[in-house]
């Protein structure tokens, strides 16, 4: 039964990879994949055909305005923009603050001129670089994230940053529509610390990072992007869970995009029962779980086994020799929530991060099964 199931994971991957597929018919739904090239150079390489918007990450925020966040920013701006000679529908956004950047964030929202200042340098740099909208990635309003300032009027402040973001969008040029979107914590506390059903009528999609539901931080042994809650564990989080939270706080289903991610988590020492899954272990560190990585280098090795949680639609892979585990996406859990997302009337996936899905499999099944006509 393994060497079968091998087989039918190795031809669906083949499928999924395959470079001949036909296009599929366009349906509205959006592919939002992060870049995030650091202070590298980007090529033209990229498939602009398969995505519906870019968010370049990231731009800073330094003494209240936002920046660029490395040297070679403005040159790949240009290479993003260049990109629309093959797909014109393209949108290039710029993400601004991340995980690591999101220091000044409760600073500069606390008062309308340290907003106003903020404001005016975010649309000077959309110009400058001749972008189509502002990703705003504040980690997180009212909550440390990387031992960031934060503050209990981070709540009204947030949704005032956008307002007034929405208000600057829209007066640059009435011809154009400039988009504004956030990345959004999947975490029942960020639905806490804003308030989302007013913040929402600002925002063209609200990005959901529905992923690192647990990782090294955590002994507990989980899936990180389960579609829905598995039966093999208490507590943990899910996507279906997360798109219910924000549908219940006022957050209309169409604005919401489904974050995916192209990369996975781990845990060593891990107990033999249940494959590892909802035991414990010791977060696996200083190894590369991203997705081409898994596919060339964990897949093909025989000592881990493949399994799936039908609970949570969720697949794992177990050594049990070595007693590791590693939770990852792949084709089968991407269709999947591919198909959740047409169900439930959301707007789309988005994924970090696009270098890491170097050979495009799982960028070639939400082309295939997103814009599936049932």
């Amino acid at each position: 039964m393994k060497n079968i199931a091998f087989l039918i994971f190795a031809i669906w991957t083949f499928i999924a990879c395959s470079s001949s597929q036909k296009p599929p018919k366009r349906s509205s739904k959006v592919v939002i994949g992060y870049l995030f090239p650091g202070n590298r150079l980007i090529k033209e390489d990229i498939s602009a055909s398969k995505l519906t918007h870019i968010n370049y990450a990231f731009a800073n925020i330094i003494d209240g305005r936002m920046v660029e966040g490395y040297e070679a920013d403005s040159a790949n701006f240009a290479v993003l923009n260049r990109l629309k000679r093959k797909n014109s529908a393209l949108k290039i956004l710029v993400s601004v603050g991340g995980w690591g950047w999101s220091g000044e964030f409760s600073d500069m929202a606390l008062n309308k001129e340290s907003r106003r200042h903020f404001v005016e340098s975010a649309v000077d740099f959309l110009l400058k670089h001749n972008l189509d909208g502002l990703d705003i990635d504040w980690e997180y309003p009212g909550m440390p994230g990387a031992g960031n300032t934060h503050r209990p009027q981070d709540k009204e402040n947030f949704t005032l940053l956008l307002k007034e973001c929405r208000e600057a969008l829209d007066a640059i040029d009435r011809s154009k529509h400039y988009l504004l979107t956030i990345a959004a914590a999947a975490s029942p506390v960020f639905l806490e610390t804003t308030d989302m059903d007013k913040a929402a009528q600002y925002l063209d999609f609200v990005n959901l990072m529905t992923y690192d539901f647990a990782g090294a931080w955590d002994s507990i042994v989980r899936h990180h992007a389960n579609l829905y809650p598995s039966e093999f564990y208490e507590g943990g989080n899910s996507v279906s869970e997360t798109v219910d939270r924000f549908i219940s706080d006022g957050v209309p289903a169409d604005k919401l995009v489904v974050g995916v991610p192209f990369y996975g988590r781990g845990w060593k020492k891990v107990k033999k029962k249940n494959s590892g899954l909802g035991g414990v272990g010791e977060g696996l560190e200083n190894v590369n779980l991203v997705y081409q990585s898994i596919l060339e280098n964990v897949l093909s090795n025989k000592k881990f086994e493949k399994h799936w949680d039908n609970s949570a639609k969720a697949p794992y892979l177990f050594n049990e020799e070595e007693r590791v585990f590693i939770t990852y996406e792949n084709p089968k859990s991407l269709g999947l929530k591919c198909q959740y997302i047409r169900n439930t009337g959301l707007k789309g996936v988005m994924f970090w991060e696009y270098f890491d899905d170097s050979k495009e499999c799982l960028l070639s099944v939400i082309n295939t099964e997103l814009h599936r006509r049932d």
